[in-house]
């Protein structure tokens, strides 16, 4: 620390860049501090640093003794309460991800201790160095932060207990969908509605969410025990009901619960599917090499579909292709909403049929292989749908939601189907076909990396910037953090040194991700594991990506 402080006074008023000589490994005795990048500017992004505490000084070397799921509750708790202390002081500040607990190297256990990863703006006046500032906050007021953040006496020790305990159960609840034959479990008493669009936290006063009793099924948890709610069974699930019932809502909790929430969050008993995908009609995004002969076939021009790439998708052909990419991917459940889908790719009814025939028309409607897909695939699939009656002839289970409370109503849904026929035909001409995944160009990454001089920076949840490129992921609504978007950027810079073409992409990304997925990434704070039809999805989206079908 001695050396810390001379360094800083040396400096003192000198050009900013001056800075970089406090790069290095610094002993605070009951923590190294390590700072790794120093911002060039002022108004450069923050420096990164590191701090390591030793589990001996700590009080907490129990949690090394927990499940995988309660140390990632820990981790995450000892993060937000960092976040929390550190409010004091505008300059220090460590990335968090909103109401959700993901797997991030904000803070992550070593064998060697506790490690946090944050990020400091170096103080100045102009372009010149404030040593003396500098040192009150890297030598007081961090270390202050880090020491009651790392200590078990300085923790609320049961708020602590239980925020573990929430995604412990959580992770419980998760592993136990497929033995139930699940795609998701909604328990009872939670609180689906947010405060607003740009709001994730709960609503207040908003009425708590109770299962029919012909839908309620009964989970076991490690540490609250038995749990009802209601269980979305595999297979075909329509959510209906009238506008501003609470549709869309129930989908978005259930979207959203691919990951676990934050105790008080009001969605904590809630689970889905982890490889289940929410897709959209998405106007302009671009197609690379896909097979999309099974819902889009014959167009104009004798142009073919089984190898289609375009940089303008219209919305059908953008919702096919997504849905085609998710199964490349190893998506398991597909959530789909009819407000943002595109109509001609839902559904034809039996008037269009009547005007404009078959031989004319190259979709073949989701309506008319969405049975395949469960029955062939065994993909399952939920979807709001509030305007076409044609898809209760294929849904095994059937929600209405009435005043933001689930009813079950699929057999009156299957007394509809029978005093009101449709009339239409299925224009599923044969079979789902399968193929195997596309190929992907390794070393084009590499190019990209070169000529946008390596670098690779998330700009919110919207936007991954990878060497010169940019992809636009503002309609993957399933991503929940910036940190998963710049993982998913050094997952691609880790692809990129791979000779060739990647025979099988999920698998590798897969790979990629095991347990200690960090390890080969760089030692930012701002990282988090995402899935890997997300890592996928974004690389679909990067409009210089080469995938070419397979041999």
């Amino acid at each position: 620390m001695d050396q810390l402080i001379n360094t800083l006074k040396k400096i003192e008023k000198q050009n900013y860049r001056a800075y970089q000589q406090i790069k290095g490994q610094y002993d605070f005795s009951d923590f190294t501090l390590h700072i790794d990048h120093v911002q060039g500017d002022p108004y450069a992004s923050a420096s990164r640093l590191r701090a390591i505490r030793p589990w001996s000084v700590t009080g907490l070397s129990w949690l090394q003794e927990q499940s995988t799921a309660y140390q990632v509750g820990a981790r995450d708790y000892i993060a937000r309460r960092f976040a929390e202390l550190a409010k004091q002081d505008a300059a220090i500040s460590i990335a968090l991800t909103g109401q959700t607990v993901i797997d991030s190297t904000a803070v992550i256990f070593t064998p060697q201790g506790v490690e946090i990863r944050l990020r400091v703006n170096l103080p100045a006046e102009g372009r010149s160095v404030l040593g003396k500032k500098s040192t009150n906050l890297l030598t007081f007021h961090l270390p202050k932060f880090i020491r009651r953040a790392t200590i078990e006496r300085e923790l609320d020790l049961d708020d602590l207990k239980r925020h573990c305990q929430v995604v412990e159960d959580q992770a419980a609840l998760r592993t136990q969908l497929a033995e139930n034959n699940l795609v998701a479990f909604i328990g009872n008493g939670s609180v689906l509605p947010r405060v607003a669009g740009n709001c994730d936290l709960p609503m207040k006063e908003a009425v708590a969410f109770v299962a029919p009793s012909s839908l309620e099924v009964t989970l076991q948890t490690p540490n609250q025990g038995a749990i009802k709610g209601l269980g979305v069974p595999k297979g075909i699930t329509l959510i209906v009901g009238g506008g501003f019932h609470g549709k869309s809502t129930l989908l978005s909790a259930i979207e959203r619960s691919i990951y676990d929430h934050i105790p008080g969050d009001g969605r904590e008993m809630i689970v889905t599917d982890c490889n289940a995908v929410k897709i959209r009609a998405e106007d302009g995004r671009c197609v690379h090499n896909l097979n999309l002969s099974n819902y889009i076939n014959h167009l104009p021009m004798n142009k073919q579909t089984d190898n289609f790439s375009t940089q303008d998708a219209s919305g059908s052909t953008s919702q096919a292709a997504w849905l085609q990419e998710s199964i490349e991917a190893g998506a398991s459940s597909i959530l789909i909403d009819e407000d943002t889908s595109a109509t001609n790719f839902m559904i034809r009814d039996e008037r269009m049929q009547a005007l404009v025939s078959k031989g004319d028309e190259p979709i073949t409607p989701l309506v008319d292989r969405i049975g395949q897909l469960r029955d062939e695939l065994d993909i399952s699939t939920l979807i709001v749908m509030g305007g076409s009656g044609d898809y209760l002839d294929v849904a095994d289970t059937v929600i209405q939601m009435s005043d933001y409370q689930p009813l079950d109503v699929t057999e009156k849904a299957q007394q509809v189907v029978v005093q009101h026929p449709s009339q239409r035909e299925n224009e599923s001409e044969s079979n789902l076909a399968t193929f195997p995944p596309r190929q992907f160009n390794c070393p084009a990454l590499q190019a990209l990396l070169v000529d946008g001089k390596f670098r690779v920076a998330a700009k919110g949840i919207d936007s991954l910037r990878f060497g010169k490129e940019y992809a636009d992921l503002s309609a993957l609504e399933q991503i929940e953090s910036s940190s998963e978007v710049h993982a998913i950027g050094w997952l691609w810079f880790q692809f990129a040194q791979q000779p060739g073409w990647s025979q099988n992409p999920a698998k590798d990304f897969a790979n990629l991700l095991h347990d200690e997925w960090f390890s080969a990434m760089p030692n930012y704070g701002d990282l988090a594991k995402p899935r890997v039809v997300d890592v996928l999805a974004v690389l679909n989206r990067m409009r210089k990506s080469q995938f070419k079908s397979a041999l």
